[in-house]
This record gives structure tokens, sequence and C-alpha cells, in this order.
């Protein structure tokens, strides 16, 4: 084998673990970054991209085998043809549902910095602090000037395009210019931002997507094609983005197919050393050594690293000594809100197939507001016109059938909320060591739920959806709720929460694990609350704050 010792281990490919790879080889330090599946590299592997829907052989659907060997994944949309590589293969990473957990995964290079949502919010101290002002788990160990910087430097290399709104509740960044919206969307905004005169906003998204060119990258082309890889490099990934800033360094080395089974701990010196690995391809076992671990793995993997690495000392895993390793699971809870049509736009249309949709900020328990539940949620949607696959009743056969679907349908406008799920201990994680996946390994037994809190949530974010589309003028409004279940939003957070005090936290205010502080976990089971924004433009910031904090400690011989 070829050098196994490093100054830097990377553990996971995704969203964090490339931003990790990045800002340590540019810190100066050899870093070998491991992921557990294959290499998907860019524009070359990205082999559907600008596939046409005929060139698929079920025109991007799904088979019944994909439904046996996917059944978790077949509960979504996901589950199709187009991009199935990317998912996890759930027959081969099984886990136990104590409760139905919706655990949708991408095991490769990039994991799911792939086919994320590219929604890209900053959290305010609205957000940092609630957890101490309402005696909520525990209370965040930074506040937002702690991590506003790291949140400017990840803006300005990932590209965020938005619109500056000036709003406490979620502070403006470092944006490239706003994508517009359509006639539809600007007609509704004007609506609600004018009935409730600033208290209730409607904004354009802010997205990793770019509108202008940044270095190795071209702007977005409005493809909406963005879950098959960009072979322009229009939104932000792991390949067209951190990866070739880390490779460019010359200190990085990737080996994909690694398996990360246990970090390896030296009780004599209270620090990890270095990582065992199982070869997904051989089942042969490695083990490499560094001076300082980042564990990326994900929120659950990172948790089933931490505990698959118990020792005599900490027979529960590393970083279990407080009992919160493994719990305090969020996610959003969504799939709530109100749809309905918009009139008087037939004459107009859109450009291109824009891959983002508006944006209404938290508003509810703000400015002394009480309600029968503490924090809130915000609002995704869009405005579109319907195409040919809508149903017309009146003309079901024919030429003028056919005719009629040769244009754009009517308008329609819909909104859907994703809230704050609180960390409840109760909601956790462990390991199954009676089940085994593929390679023999234990498995995850995941066991949460939504509560009371946010159950009293969920009547308001469809009632308050209702109230906007009235105001706005919407025709034939229609609330919906569709239910929702744990993991759903692909925004699971915690397991190994950041904290004060090493009796009630996994991680300091550094992201270290205090059981040995040159091991760092900075991807979302480091979260202490979930808020109600998406969560991948924290995790960056605190994976380039918990990196740079990392170089300097060593450069001091701290750790």
């Amino acid at each position: 084998m070829a050098n196994n010792t490093y100054d830097a281990i990377v553990i996971g490919s995704g969203i964090s673990g490339g931003w990790a790879a990045k800002e340590l080889c540019e810190g100066g330090l050899k870093t070998l970054m491991l992921e557990r599946g294959r290499d998907i590299v860019h524009i070359k592997d990205y082999v559907n991209a600008t596939k046409a829907p005929w060139e698929y052989p079920h025109r991007g659907g799904r088979t019944q085998q994909m439904n046996k060997d996917y059944p978790v994944l077949g509960r979504n949309y996901f589950l199709n043809e187009t991009n199935l590589d990317y998912w996890a293969n759930d027959k081969d990473s099984p886990y136990v549902e104590v409760k139905r957990f919706d655990w949708y995964r991408g095991y490769h290079v990039g994991g799911r910095s792939l086919m994320w949502g590219r929604q890209s919010y900053r959290w305010s101290d609205i957000d940092f602090e609630a957890n101490a002002k309402e005696g909520i788990g525990v209370d965040w160990p930074i506040r937002y000037k702690d991590i506003a910087p790291w949140y400017s430097h990840v803006e300005k290399h990932a590209g965020i395009s938005g619109a500056r709104n000036g709003l406490p509740q979620l502070p403006d960044g470092e944006f490239l210019p706003p994508m517009d919206m359509n006639c539809a969307e600007h007609h509704i905004a004007d609506g609600i931002n004018g009935h409730y005169k600033g208290k209730r906003n409607m904004i354009i998204g802010r997205t990793a997507n770019l509108t202008k060119a940044l270095p190795g990258r071209n702007h977005c082309q409005y493809r909406n094609q963005c879950a098959l890889g960009c072979p322009f490099g229009g939104y932000f990934s792991t390949q067209s983005s951190t990866l070739p800033a880390a490779v460019a360094t010359g200190n990085l080395t990737l080996r994909p197919w690694s398996i990360v089974t246990r970090i390896l701990y030296d009780k004599d010196k209270k620090k990890a050393n270095g990582v065992e690995v199982l070869d997904a391809q051989t089942n042969l076992t490695y083990q490499y050594f560094a001076k300082v671990v980042f564990l990326n793995a994900s929120t659950l993997n990172s948790a089933w690293v931490l505990m698959n690495s118990a020792t005599d000392v900490w027979p529960d895993g590393l970083g279990s000594s407080s009992g919160e390793l493994g719990h305090n699971l969020m996610d959003h809870h969504y799939n709530a809100g109100a749809w309905g049509t918009v009139e008087g736009f037939d004459d107009r249309y859109y450009f291109g197939r824009r891959p983002n949709g508006v944006y209404v900020p938290r508003f509810r328990n703000l400015n002394g507001e009480k309600r029968d539940y503490v924090r809130g949620f915000g609002y995704q949607g869009l405005a579109s016109r319907e195409g040919w696959s809508r149903d017309i009743a009146e003309m079901n056969i024919g030429g003028d059938y056919k005719d009629a679907l040769s244009e754009p349908g009517k308008w329609v406008f819909g909104m859907a909320a994703f809230g704050e799920t609180l960390p409840y201990h109760e909601n956790k994680v462990t390991l199954d060591k009676n089940k085994k996946d593929k390679w023999g390994l234990p498995i995850l037994a995941i066991d949460a739920e939504i509560k009371d809190n946010e159950k009293k949530m969920r009547v308001d974010m469809v009632n308050d959806a209702m109230e906007m589309l009235v105001a706005a003028g919407i025709k034939d409004p229609a609330k919906f709720d569709s239910g929702y279940n744990m993991g759903s939003a692909i925004h699971e957070m915690g397991t190994a929460r950041m904290g004060l005090d090493p009796k009630t936290s996994v991680l300091n205010k550094w992201n270290q694990v205090w059981d040995a502080q040159n091991v760092f976990v900075t991807d979302g089971a480091a979260m202490a609350s979930a808020a109600c924004q998406n969560p991948s433009l924290t995790y960056m910031a605190l994976t380039a704050r918990a990196a740079n904090y990392a170089v300097e400690e060593l450069k001091r011989g701290n750790i």
C-alpha cells in the first residue's frame, strides 16, 4: 500500500466534506478524503445530463425492479432512471425503522451535493438564541457574529444568487444578482407584501445557482436538470467547486470505495490517530493515520462512525461520554400549504426552466407574538403554467385536443411550508448489531417522530398559506396537508450536537469532539437546533470555520 499517513483525514465528500478538504488543503495540510462509494468525475460522468426524455428506456420513469431494489427511495419521486446511480441502494445498505424514517442517501464522490435543492439561507441570532431563551435542548455555543464571516467566505466561493431584503430573521449575504420572479410571482408578491405591510414578505429564493460565471464555472443555463450533474458547473457541488480547489493545491488524495468503519483512538494520548477503512470492492481492511480527522459522512452516517468507534474507555462510542451521541435527531416537517390559479396572465410566459422558486421567510413567533407552539416555518413555492400532460376534461380526443395541448395551460401557484422540528432527546439512532449490511457491518436503528409542537405548527402552515393566497387574489385557493414522515425533507440534523458543556453535548464551539479534540464533526450531526431555513449553507460555514481553526491549532501544536 502507498502512503498511509497524512496531516488530515476527511471522512465523506459531500457538501461539508468537500469544504473540509478545500480548507485543509489550502491551509497546507496533506489531506486524504475518503468516500465510501464510487468516484463521479465532473462533466465526464454526468452521463444523463444532456439527454432528452425519449432517450431513456422508460422515458425517465421507474421499473418494478427499481421498486424492489429501492423500497425506501420508492416512497418519493426521486426513484427514476434519470439518476438512479446517485442514490444508495436500500438493499445493500438497509436500516431499521423503529418508526418510519425516510432516509435518502447518496454514496459516491460529491454525495448529495449533486442532488440537493440548493436553497441557501443564513441563520440569525433568532435561531442561535432560541434554545437558551426557551429552555429547549442546549444553548448553541456560537452566535451569528461568530459565523457571519464564514457565511460570507463560503457564499463568495460557492456562488449564491439572491436579493438583499434587509430582514432581521434572514440576514443578507454576499450575493450574485438574483434570479427574477415571473410575472405571476411578481403579482402575488406585490399582493402579499402590500397586504401585510412588511410583516410577511415573499422574495426570490436564494440559491446556489450562478447568475454570473465564476472561475472554472459557467452561469446557470436555466435547464432545471441539476440533479443529473451540471456540465456547466452552474450550481455548487463538490465536483464543480470545492474539489477542484482542493486538487489545485497538490495536497489532496481522494480514495473512493472506502467505508470508514471506525476512528482509531489512542487512550494514552487522548487523541484519535487515524481511521480504519473497509474497501467496498475488495473487502480488505486498511488503516490510515493523521493528526486531525474531520467527520463529514452526513448526519446519520457520522453518528454511525462515532458509535462504531467504541473503545473500553467509551463502550457506546467515541463522543458518547455525555449520553447525547445519537440523540436529538431533527428534520424539517413539510408537505403542508396551499395552491390555486392565477388569472390575468394568459398572454405571458417565462424564460427557460428556472431552477429556483420564491420564498416566504419565517414570520410566526417573532416580535413578541405568541402562538400555541414555539419556533416557526418558511414557505417555498412557485408559479408556472400547466404543460402538455394536463387533463382537459372538455376535450379528451381528436385534433382540437392536440392543438390545445400545444399551448401552455393555466397559471397555477403553490407554496409549501418547511417547519422547525425541536431537538427531542428521545428522537434517536442506535446501532443494531444483530443486523448487518452488505459488508457485514452493523446497521442503524432510527426511532424518531414529530410531536405536539410540530403538529400544532402544521395547522398554521396550512391556514397561513391559504390566507396569503386569498390576500393575493388567487382564484379557487385550496389547502393541502399531504402528511409528513421524518427524514423526507432530507434535512436530517442532530445526533452529535454542539454545546457549551461536555456533560450535555458531543462537540464544543469549534466542532471538536469533547472526548478527542483532534476529531471535528461539521455536518448536520453538529446541529443543536434546526431553525426552519435549509441547513446546507450553515454546514458549509461551520466547516470552513472549524477547518481554519484546526489548521491554526496544528501550527501552534495544540492538537
